[in-house]
């Protein structure tokens, strides 16, 4: 797999900034402005993207209210039938081209989740620059072929996915000719437990399948995002909303404006800190290591007494010589006069007779 992709003017690879993508999915609660509004927040916030997604309610699943399509799997949304639910979350495909336009005019790259072979048309006609295969999707192998043969892009979330399931879909994209896949650790909860997240995934998943890793997150704050980062994803995404006090399909476990904004301030601080595989001394540090330790004159002492623990120690500043030659000092005889605070030279020490036992 390409161990660096290109998403609209963004490079993703080991050694660039992680990709923060901003998720709006059903947080527009169907109002064209709001959904305008979140995508300025991301814009604010500092993220890298806006992601949507591209289905109806009849694209993704059936009018049928038989015992399998409701949803009893003691979630956000029980109660409900897949078809009802879709209904409310659905974001309107005339929106979309339009939601591009104000994403692209303020910086930001655009993409979106297809969710059947007719979105991923509608949406090769607003150019997308990359897709992204949603965790439930995974499985549908014809919906990965028809996307991988695009050539561009694919991010697949690997919430419901065996290991099994993961080897099929980077399988399939490879056998498509598309070497461009990202793999998102994903945990399909909503919210989701933080013991549930088993973050140490990503460096094996990126291990086992030779591509780039990252994290899409349903937890509650930012800081299993950058424990992600640490452990070397390169894309986190996150669902964004205005208020979660709003409502909506996702608001509950979505990130408000101030909370994305501190997310990627922390993940920009950690790539920071992680720097590169060192053991260098930056120039502070070497100035600081003036104060480590040394060997020092602890008492005043006249030429030709010996040196013992009472006169002689290992302590701060860096001034004398080094501490590993304390028992090589102790019982010799020092050379001239010298007082307390006096650093260690070799030129103090007389090696040519040993003390008297």
């Amino acid at each position: 797999m390409n161990r660096e992709i290109k998403i609209g003017n963004h490079i993703i690879s080991e050694n660039t900034p992680c990709f923060i993508v901003a998720e709006m999915s059903a947080n527009h609660n169907m109002d064209y402005d709001r959904a305008v509004a979140i995508i300025r927040a991301a814009k604010e916030a500092g993220a890298d993207a806006v992601k949507i997604q591209t289905y109806t309610a009849d694209t993704i699943t059936l009018n049928c209210d038989d015992d399998c399509f409701q949803i009893t799997q003691q979630t956000l949304w029980d109660g409900t039938t897949l078809h009802k639910l879709y209904e409310t979350a659905y974001t309107p495909w005339e929106w979309q081209g339009k939601l591009r336009d104000e994403a692209l005019d303020m910086g930001l790259e655009f993409f979106s989740s297809p969710f059947d072979g007719s979105s991923v048309d509608f949406l090769e006609e607003l150019g997308m620059p990359a897709y992204k295969v949603a965790s439930f999707e995974i499985t549908d192998i014809p919906l990965i072929r028809k996307i991988a043969k695009l050539g561009k892009p694919m991010i697949l979330a690997t919430g419901v996915a065996r290991l099994s399931d993961i080897d099929l879909a980077v399988r399939t994209c490879r056998e498509a000719g598309n070497e461009n896949v990202i793999l998102l650790k994903c945990t399909s909860a909503y919210p989701t437990p933080y013991e549930d997240v088993n973050l140490r995934t990503i460096p094996s998943m990126r291990e086992t399948f030779a591509c780039l890793t990252g994290l899409s997150d349903h937890t509650m704050g930012s800081a299993v995002a950058g424990a992600a980062v640490a452990l070397g994803a390169r894309m986190v995404e996150k669902h964004l909303t205005l208020s979660r006090a709003d409502g909506g399909a996702d608001s509950a476990f979505s990130m408000e404006p101030a909370e994305f904004k501190e997310m990627v301030d922390n993940i920009r601080k950690i790539e920071a800190a992680l720097g590169s595989v060192t053991y260098e001394l930056t120039p502070g540090q070497e100035r600081e290591r003036e104060h480590s330790r040394s060997l020092f004159v602890a008492r005043d002492m006249k030429a030709g007494e010996v040196f013992t623990p009472e006169n002689l120690r290992s302590v701060r500043p860096a001034n004398g010589l080094h501490t590993m030659y304390y028992e090589e000092v102790l019982g010799k005889r020092i050379t001239r006069d010298a007082g307390l605070g006096t650093p260690l030279r070799w030129e103090l020490v007389d090696f040519r007779c040993e003390s008297p036992e």
